[in-house]
């Protein structure tokens, strides 16, 4: 659950949320068994939407599992929009805002996959 807040918080700041700009539409739904979703879009053109569940992992605590996206205009008008997943994995966005891994750290990341070392102990 501490994934979820610290994603929202970002979204939120990363759009600029306004008191004086109105919501157009807005949905929310939040089911007994844990799973979410909602969504919203703005008089300003932002939008986001999210949707959640709790995901049950053996040997360990539950544990949030989410899926949303977030549009937004920057002050000269370009559409900017980033989707993102949040599991037990970590936290991936994608969008085309985000440059690529350069080509020299994808090599290293393939290379120590390929290389993996036993753990030393001391």
């Amino acid at each position: 659950m501490k994934q979820y807040l610290v994603i929202l918080s970002g979204i939120m700041v990363v759009c600029g949320a306004s008191q004086s700009t109105p919501i157009l539409t807005q949905e929310s739904e939040l089911n007994e068994d844990g799973s979410y979703q909602w969504s919203y879009l703005s008089g300003d053109g932002s939008a986001q939407q999210q949707i959640g569940k709790v995901k049950e992992i053996p040997g360990s605590q539950p544990i949030a599992d989410v899926q949303g996206s977030v549009s937004w205009y920057d002050p000269e008008g370009k559409l900017h929009q980033l989707s993102y997943i949040a599991d037990e994995n970590g936290y991936y966005p994608y969008s085309a805002d985000i440059p690529p891994i350069p080509l020299a750290i994808l090599r290293v990341l393939e290379w120590n996959a390929a290389h993996p070392e036993e753990e030393r102990t001391s």
